[in-house]
């Protein structure tokens, strides 16, 4: 055996005929290509003969990069990329500007690793930029007019930025378990956002913690006051079960 380091283990190839054994038709009466958990760990360049493909999903392989030609893609709508070890994307992803979803989640791409680019994808409606190792985002993102969902959990964002959260078309934002913390100790109210998610308490920190419980409580004695008034005043009396129900209200 000739001396030297040992080469790991090679990726699946996937070849033309592999690849249109692999095509369906979604009940939606769309094509896609299904080469997910396949053992790949290179996006083969002969699926740019299957010039019809309108899904194609690549999630949970070995991928590490995206290649350069997956800008000639043009007729993909929708790209899961999910599970694999990609680091960053190439600039010209902006080409494949009829792209509607792009899952991206349980990565390793960084801040610097999301280019600028992104936000030339005008029709993206849904992105999934979960469980990545994202700090910022790039302001480019503001351009994304149609995003109607973004899923932003398990990264390291500190903030979530204005030029996101206006967004006129965003419904749902997924944030949790971010290192989200109110602006430099700043003792204002926290205006809660349209479309923002509520996370869990544990993953606030302490001074959002504290408002949230401050507000939780005032309302919650808002609305027991308001059930006793509509119920009538019952002077020196305590009317049967109020406390009761007032802790319970508090357990909520």
């Amino acid at each position: 055996m000739a001396k030297g380091k040992k080469s790991g283990p090679k990726g699946k190839k996937i070849t033309l005929k592999m690849a249109r054994n692999a095509l369906r038709l979604t009940p939606e009466g769309k094509r896609r290509l299904d080469l997910s958990n396949m053992g790949i760990d290179t996006v083969p360049k002969c699926l740019l003969k299957l010039s019809d493909v309108e899904e194609l999903d690549l999630s949970r392989n070995q991928l590490k990069k995206i290649p350069d030609f997956i800008g000639q893609m043009t007729s993909v709508h929708w790209l899961d990329l999910h599970s694999n070890y990609i680091q960053q994307l190439p600039k010209n992803i902006e080409q494949l500007d009829t792209l509607r979803h792009l899952n991206l989640s349980n990565n390793r791409i960084n801040s610097s690793g999301l280019p600028a680019e992104i936000g030339n994808l005008r029709s993206l409606q849904t992105l999934n930029l979960g469980m990545n190792r994202l700090t910022t985002l790039p302001p480019s993102m503001a351009a994304l007019s149609n995003l109607r969902e973004l899923g932003l959990f398990d990264n390291q964002l500190t903030a979530i930025p204005e030029y996101i959260r206006a967004l006129p078309n965003l419904k749902k934002i997924n944030t949790t378990r971010n290192p989200i913390a109110c602006a430099q100790g700043d003792k204002k109210d926290v205006k809660a956002s349209e479309g923002l998610f509520l996370v869990r308490e544990e993953d606030l920190c302490e001074l959002c913690l504290e408002k949230y419980k401050e507000g939780r409580k005032r309302l919650n004695e808002q609305r027991f006051s308001d059930q006793s008034q509509k119920r009538g005043a019952f002077s020196g009396l305590i009317t049967p079960n109020s406390t009761a129900q007032r802790n319970q209200e508090l357990w909520r």
